[in-house]
C-alpha cells in the first residue's frame, strides 16, 4: 500500500521532459549499470489520446517519467458531460538488466488545478504487474478555492515493496485518473478543472525505482 507523504498545491514544477533523481530512501541495492528499456505496449484512455503520453528513463536507472500533454478534467461552462473524469491506462514492457528486479518505491504526481470555491478535484492512481493479484493504489483530493500547481507524493514502506518476479518478463500497468466535481460551486457560471498538463509545458509524473539483485 502506498503511504501518502503529501498532497498540497506547489509552485514548482518539473521542467518539461526532465527526469527527477530518485529520493533518498531505504533502498540499498545500487541500480544496475546497464540501461533499462521501457516500451509502451498500449496506451488507452480519455486523458491520453494517441501520441500525447511519452516515457523517459533517468540516466542513472533510478526513475522513469510519464509525460502527458492533454490530460485535463473539468466541469462547468464550456465542459461536456463526460469531461468531469479523465483517465489513462499505460501497459509498459520493462526490459531490465539480467540478474536484477525492481519495484516502484515512490511516485511524484504534478499538475495544475483551478477549483472554484466548493469544487473538488481528485487524482487517483494504481499499478500492478501483469498476472499479479497485488495492486498498489493512491488517492489525493483537493478542494477549492485553488488556482495553483499541485504536487502529490506517495512512498512505499520497505517491507511493502512489490518486486517484479525474478527471471520473468511481466508488463507493468499504470492506471491514473483525474476527476472534478462542482460540489457547492455554481457550475452554470464558472469552470473548475484539474490537469496533468500545462499551458506552458508538459507535466511529469515520476516513478522512482528500487532495485534488488536476483538470487
Amino acid at each position: 500500500m502506498l503511504a501518502t507523504i503529501g498532497a498540497t498545491a506547489a509552485s514548482l514544477l518539473a521542467a518539461p521532459g526532465a527526469v527527477a533523481s530518485s529520493p533518498t530512501g531505504p533502498w540499498t541495492t545500487p541500480p544496475p549499470p546497464d540501461k533499462i528499456v521501457i516500451n509502451v505496449a498500449t496506451v488507452n484512455g480519455s486523458g491520453c489520446p494517441a501520441g500525447t503520453a511519452a516515457i523517459a528513463v533517468s540516466p542513472d536507472n533510478t526513475a522513469f517519467t510519464v509525460t502527458y500533454s492533454q490530460y485535463l478534467a473539468q466541469v462547468g461552462v464550456g465542459s461536456k458531460p463526460t469531461d468531469f473524469r479523465k483517465n489513462c491506462q499505460l501497459n509498459l514492457n520493462m526490459h531490465v538488466p539480467q540478474g536484477f528486479t525492481y519495484a516502484i518505491a515512490s511516485t511524484d504526481y504534478r499538475g495544475f488545478a483551478h477549483l472554484e470555491p466548493g469544487a473538488v478535484g481528485t487524482q487517483k492512481a494504481s499499478y500492478y504487474f501483469q498476472g499479479s493479484p497485488q495492486t498498489t493504489t493512491s488517492n489525493h483530493q483537493f478542494t477549492g478555492p485553488l488556482d495553483d500547481s499541485w504536487h502529490a507524493t506517495d512512498s512505499v514502506d520497505l517491507h511493502a515493496l512489490v518486486f517484479a518476479p525474478c527471471g520473468e518478463e511481466r508488463n507493468f500497468n499504470i492506471n491514473t485518473e483525474l476527476r472534478v466535481g462542482a460540489g457547492t460551486s455554481d457550475s452554470s457560471t464558472t469552470t473548475s478543472f484539474m490537469t496533468m498538463d500545462s499551458t506552458d509545458g508538459d507535466i511529469n509524473t515520476v516513478y522512482h525505482m528500487a532495485w534488488k539483485a536476483c538470487p
